[in-house]
């Protein structure tokens, strides 16, 4: 394991106020975001959209890498460039998405567990072939009655998050580590809150005892924010203070930088409350504090492309104005939504 070289991709994942772009969406969940504009999800009009977002001009001044899945990163564009040499020229880092989802939790039904440990060894080596610097691993915890999240579940996604990590960091990759409590449900921040802790306090304690190496790995969490349904929705300046107590609570000083996913935020909620907590504690915590998101990047820049070749300027552009706002959340210089 080269740790130098694995520490300077890290640092470089969240140099400069950049962040990434999640783009590994799954057939499944990249079928769901085109049924929203009836479009069909053919191959050619994956490999379109993501080549629609891959080529904005000036975009690698905001993201430093982008999360690609299995087909992506196997993908040319129209003109037979590979997807992965169109990201590297805007100087934008190739990541893959290793884990192979969720199924149910043996023994605890309710809550899941993530697969894709088996042969991880060899589909590395693949993927740093095809062009990977780093790898991202999810994993699910679920807050709901019952006692969820279980010690149980949170130690079984805990372990597999090492397992995997320490695997990435023999093989070469960057392993980003996602322990995502899900703010689906009815529950307050106080609750996330405990559950985050919880989870974080467990996966860095599954890391230390698989020696992954802290200084070559990114953390992918959750910010402490109230479930979607809950009649009681904190501020950001209250999501920021609690997320920032629980993480300086239970991640150590030695990972190089936290990227928080947006988790079901809006796009405007999720760069307001990124600006929160680098705005009022950005000074003062160990680790590069930025973003790594899916749909609060691309929502709008799916909805102007529609899948309509007319309309790349169009997407391109909302793509590259959410990314400079997200950027501008890392500098605490983020203005909000113009009216």
């Amino acid at each position: 394991m080269d740790l130098q070289k694995l520490n300077k991709i890290a640092e470089a994942m969240v140099a400069d106020n950049k962040g990434l772009l999640a783009a590994d969406e799954s057939s499944g969940t990249i079928k769901r975001r085109f049924d929203t504009i009836k479009l069909e999800s053919t191959e050619d009009n994956r490999r379109d959209y993501r080549e629609m977002l891959f080529r904005a001009d000036g975009i690698g001044k905001y993201i430093s890498g982008v999360i690609l899945y299995d087909e992506t990163i196997r993908q040319k564009a129209k003109d037979g460039t590979p997807l992965v040499d169109i990201l590297k020229k805007q100087n934008i880092l190739p990541g893959i998405k290793v884990d192979a989802g969720t199924k149910e939790l043996p023994g605890s039904p309710a809550e899941k567990i993530t697969e894709g440990l088996d042969k991880l060894p060899e589909r590395v080596a693949e993927y740093v072939k095809l062009g990977a610097t780093f790898a991202k691993w999810r994993a699910v915890i679920e807050i709901g009655e019952g006692g969820l999240p279980t010690d149980y579940c949170i130690r079984a996604n805990a372990q597999a998050l090492a397992r995997y990590a320490k695997i990435c960091q023999e093989g070469g990759l960057v392993p980003i580590v996602e322990p995502e409590v899900l703010m689906d449900g009815a529950h307050d921040i106080d609750a996330c809150y405990e559950a985050t802790e919880r989870t974080l306090f467990e996966t860095f304690r599954e890391l230390y005892l698989h020696k992954v190496a802290l200084e070559g790995m990114i953390l992918k969490p959750n910010m402490v924010i109230a479930g979607k349904k809950s009649p009681k929705q904190a501020k950001a300046d209250e999501i920021a203070a609690k997320t920032v107590t629980c993480f300086r609570r239970t991640v150590p000083a030695a990972v190089p930088g936290i990227m928080f996913l947006s988790g079901g935020q809006s796009e405007a909620e999720a760069s307001a409350n990124l600006n929160a907590i680098n705005k009022n504690y950005r000074g003062g915590l160990p680790w590069k504090v930025s973003f790594s998101y899916g749909r609060a990047l691309q929502d709008g820049a799916l909805k102007a492309w529609a899948g309509n070749p007319a309309n790349v300027a169009a997407g391109q552009k909302h793509f590259v104005e959410r990314a400079r706002a997200n950027s501008d959340a890392c500098a605490a210089k983020y203005m909000g939504e113009a009216a």
